[in-house]
């Protein structure tokens, strides 16, 4: 237990109707009797007055929680303060909380990272809280949720549960089969079947492109109506719009939300020939971008569009007389009456859809991907082994990458990192 006990406000940025404080450590309960009088029974919220410990002046009427340790969130005793939320109130009680012996503001990530430390969370289930915090769709927060609720914890336990039985036929195989060390074919069979398992999970898309989201460029020559149809898209004036061609020198990258699907929308120079030089960087930068875009809109002639593999051809500007019909494939759009703007998005989302997690799934980040992956390796060899020791040690490695990935060993390095994101209070 850390000798510290914590405060903060946990509740949003006052003015508010209702604000709550936060109060974890050893001295959580005495806190509430230094301020009300009384400490409620556990779980239960009673109504006190609140008073100023040294002066005895009435600070606020609040409601009083008390959960005591394990069972918190934070695995301490924990007091919570559901006060009225005005600033001038919540500034008095702060300022008398700091006046109690061995008692200090949390550090931001406080409460979350001595729920990790305790043993009440995991480091999987700490990283979806931290994403859920940040969840800006809803797509993200339902990916975050899956995994502050424990499912990755709870299918790494199952995971692990599979390796012991297998480490325990292996260990029993050193101590009583000395003279024959060759391996059951089943032992292997089942180190096999265990590290496709593991092989599927790592090839599903990644949360990184949730987070971040899908890239979509939009590109063609210049004056095809690339900008007119960003700001259309968007709903307001992003991107400077011109007769003249090459007035968009540099790319303009917008953050939307299709369907509740997180997209980085970009405007780009038009593709030509020029003799600008800071025109042709940004033309430069234009073919760099349709490269690495994960949906490419053309605006442009369909047979001079990139070979791409995910791409929607478009007929801009299909609100003059002269455009014609669209030829079949292509979709005509008008960024000045709306025409096939529906149309447009829905081909986007279609073809952006397998790039991103199923809604609800246990997805994983980079360094989760990075631990699941040595523990692939390390079954894949041991599937491979020709003694038991060898196969015994492969799933040892195999055990220490999960705890690595749950944060039982050897995670020093991620955790400052990992709580810094949390703001004040959580």
């Amino acid at each position: 237990m850390n000798p510290d006990t914590i405060y903060a406000l946990a509740s949003g940025r006052p003015p508010a109707a209702i604000a709550i404080i936060r109060v974890s450590g050893p001295r959580a309960h005495a806190v509430a009797l230094a301020l009300s009088g009384a400490v409620p029974p556990a779980r239960t919220a009673e109504l006190r007055t609140l008073r100023h410990p040294t002066s005895g002046e009435i600070l606020d009427e609040a409601i009083v929680l008390r959960f005591d340790a394990p069972a918190s969130a934070t695995g301490e005793d924990v007091v919570e303060i559901q006060c009225h939320g005005g600033r001038a109130v919540i500034d008095a009680l702060l300022a008398a909380l700091a006046t109690l012996e061995g008692v200090r503001q949390a550090n931001p990530g406080e409460f979350t990272r001595r729920a990790f430390e305790n043993g009440r969370i995991d480091l999987t289930e700490a990283e979806g809280l931290a994403d859920l915090l940040e969840a800006e769709t809803d797509s993200q927060r339902k990916a975050a949720l899956a995994l502050a609720e424990g499912g990755l914890r709870r299918q790494i336990e199952e995971w692990n549960a599979r390796i012991l039985e297998l480490s325990a036929a292996a260990e029993r195989a050193i101590d009583y089969d000395d003279e024959d060390e060759s391996l059951d074919a089943g032992l292997l069979s089942a180190a096999g079947d265990l590290a496709s398992e593991l092989e599927q999970w790592l090839a599903r898309p990644r949360i990184e492109r949730l987070k971040d989201g899908i890239l979509v460029v939009v590109a063609g020559p210049p004056n095809s109506g690339k900008s007119s149809l960003i700001n259309k898209i968007v709903g307001e004036e992003r991107a400077i719009v011109s007769d003249l061609p090459g007035t968009t020198r540099d790319h303009i990258e917008v953050a939307v939300a299709i369907a509740g699907m997180p997209v980085r929308l970009t405007d780009t120079a038009g593709l030509r020939q020029t003799d600008d030089r800071i025109e042709a960087i940004g033309v430069e930068r234009a073919r760099r971008l349709v490269e690495a875009a994960d949906v490419l809109v053309w605006l442009g002639d369909p047979a001079e569009a990139p070979d791409h593999r995910r791409v929607v051809l478009v007929q801009a500007k299909a609100d003059l007389p002269h455009r014609g019909t669209a030829p079949a494939g292509v979709t005509p759009v008008s960024a000045v009456t709306g025409e096939g703007t529906s149309e447009l998005l829905q081909r986007v989302q279609m073809l952006a859809h397998a790039l991103l997690p199923d809604e609800g799934a246990i997805v994983l980040n980079r360094r989760q991907a990075d631990h699941l992956a040595k523990a692939r390796l390390s079954l894949a060899a041991a599937a491979q082994a020709d003694d038991v020791p060898i196969f015994a040690e492969e799933l040892r490695q195999a055990r220490v990458a999960f705890d690595r990935l749950t944060g039982r060993a050897g995670v020093e390095n991620v955790l400052d990192a990992l709580f810094s994101r949390f703001f004040l209070g959580k």
